[in-house]
């Protein structure tokens, strides 16, 4: 039962707090507050007022980058033809977009391979090890440098998908058989009778990797730098924020053999990100990969035109 002691001590309470709200709204500690407010507001307004003019410069570039687009990427990749990878995260525009750039390039889309959370997810490297050894083409040997999960799918991928210069092509037998394996399994999916070989594979991934997905930017890191090394090039690209963290692109410029195998691109979400997706294709069949865009490792904002960052 409660006493009068404590219903006392209640209302003393009671009146404390209301008394020092007073205070504080009203009188000398009023006036500095209200002071302080306005400051800040005033601030707020200009930080607001240059987020304003910096967004609209940024549309007015997009929009300059959208017009010429087609200029500076007309016939870039003629006669080639390219391989879309998708990793989980890849937002469908970029994907949309990147499809797009490359056929305005002059290319022929070979299709599109998405790569499954199961895949990235833990505990399922014996089983994809196991059909890694059943799938591997005839005639062909998987690269000793790759020996992790993320490098042996790649390197049977792009056995499988991709062709460079003095290598033969998978039989259409063998390459049914290794995908079919791989979607069985739960690791990648594809559109039946929708692939053919490329002679390049571009990597889609997002933004940055949350900071509990473990080794995944790894595994994409490597599985793009292991489809590469099967093409005439490729290039890992992502949205803003995807150089940061364990992302695949940031696992890629934190490492130079992979680096010096496959081009990145970590603004995918952007006009001039697509083009330079585009260009960077292109100075992978000369020869020269670079790390591209304005995230973290960033060698240049786009390619040279003498094709170098």
């Amino acid at each position: 039962m409660i006493s009068v002691r404590q219903h006392v001590i209640s209302l003393v309470a009671v009146f404390l707090a209301l008394a020092l709200g007073l205070f504080l709204g009203s009188g000398f500690v009023g006036d500095r507050m209200n002071s302080v407010t306005g400051t800040s507001r005033d601030r707020l307004g200009d930080l607001e007022n240059e987020r304003d003019t910096l967004n609209e410069q940024l549309n007015a570039a997009n929009g300059f980058d959208a017009a010429i687009a087609p200029r500076l990427i007309a016939n870039v990749l003629r006669g080639q033809s390219v391989l879309v990878v998708t990793a989980p995260n890849a937002a469908d525009a970029d994907v949309t977009a990147v499809k797009e750039s490359i056929s305005d390039a002059g290319a022929k889309f070979a299709g599109q391979l998405v790569l499954t959370d199961r895949l990235l997810g833990d505990g399922q490297a014996e089983q994809v090890r196991t059909i890694v050894d059943q799938t591997i083409p005839t005639g062909a040997l998987l690269r000793t440098e790759f020996t992790d999960t993320g490098g042996r799918v790649g390197d049977l991928l792009g056995a499988l998908t991709l062709t460079g210069p003095g290598r033969t092509p998978a039989s259409t037998g063998d390459r049914d058989m290794g995908l079919q394996l791989l979607r069985d399994g739960g690791f990648i999916d594809y559109r039946t009778n929708a692939l053919s070989t490329a002679d390049l594979v571009v990597v889609v991934t997002g933004d940055k990797f949350s900071g509990d997905s473990g080794a995944e930017g790894a595994l994409v890191a490597r599985l793009a730098a292991a489809m590469t090394a099967r093409a005439r090039g490729g290039v890992l690209v992502g949205r803003t924020g995807s150089a940061d963290g364990g992302s695949p692109i940031a696992v890629v410029r934190a490492d130079p053999s992979l680096g010096n195998t496959v081009s990145t691109v970590d603004n995918v979400d952007q006009q001039t990100g697509r083009i330079t997706t585009v260009l960077a294709l292109g100075a992978e069949t000369k020869g020269r990969s670079g790390a591209y865009g304005t995230g973290a490792g960033a060698g240049a904002i786009t390619v040279g035109t003498d094709g170098r960052p």
